[in-house]
């Protein structure tokens, strides 16, 4: 299964490819050159297909459990003032993703979106530490009724020009539901209330929908 957001781009992509294969048949004449040029062909649209892929998980809800945004490592777990939203002390929990990556992004816990603002940037290296707030990126913040709100906030790293977000202001949604999506590399930030329980570590590879980042104490 694709991502809607590259159903466009894999049909361009495979005109594309199916156009220059017919080319370099007819034009190329050495062997070995026009087999090359036609792998490189074909591999580069299996890439475009590895990075739209959208897998089915098995989100279990949990009220009191706070699940990865999306697929990645955690790079960073850090206790950091909240400038834009909270403006106090939370845990800010990132997981980087590289270009090979599910680009999918979910809700990390249900309840109401009380909060969602889309902020135009830079497009520093996402792992940069001024990419939370020079980059390009949306904040959305989900209120649960018992574990209270969760910010996740989606930004663009040196390859990613589009950030796609579907959450609307007031609309009730569902922990590990499609939230949005980074094209082409990229970084989520998750800030939670300081007494919140943890259950990742630097360095752990983590799946969308799936991956239990924290829970309620």
């Amino acid at each position: 299964m694709f991502h809607r957001e590259g159903h466009k781009i894999i049909l361009i992509t495979l005109f594309i490819v199916v156009g220059f294969i017919f080319i370099i048949d007819e034009f190329v004449f050495i062997e070995w050159l026009r087999t090359t040029l036609m792998i490189a062909c074909v591999i580069f649209l299996l890439l475009i297909l590895q990075f739209f892929r959208n897998p089915k998980r098995h989100t279990q809800q949990n009220e009191q459990q706070v699940l990865a945004p999306v697929d990645g490592k955690v790079v960073v777990i850090e206790e950091v003032e909240e400038p834009e939203y909270f403006k106090d002390k939370r845990l800010q929990v990132s997981i980087f993703m590289s270009p090979v990556n599910v680009h999918v992004t979910r809700y990390p816990i249900g309840g109401e979106v009380v909060y969602n603002k889309y902020h135009p940037g830079k497009y520093l290296v996402a792992w940069h530490p001024k990419s939370s707030e020079e980059n390009e990126r949306t904040t959305v913040v989900v209120k649960a009724k018992n574990f209270g709100e969760v910010l996740y906030r989606q930004i663009a790293g040196a390859l990613a020009k589009r950030i796609v977000n579907y959450a609307k202001l007031n609309q009730t949604v569902m922990q590990g539901a499609d939230s949005g999506f980074i094209k082409f590399g990229s970084r989520v930030d998750v800030f939670l209330p300081i007494n919140t329980q943890l259950k990742v570590n630097l360095n752990d590879k983590v799946r969308g929908g799936e991956t239990v980042i924290a829970e309620h104490s």
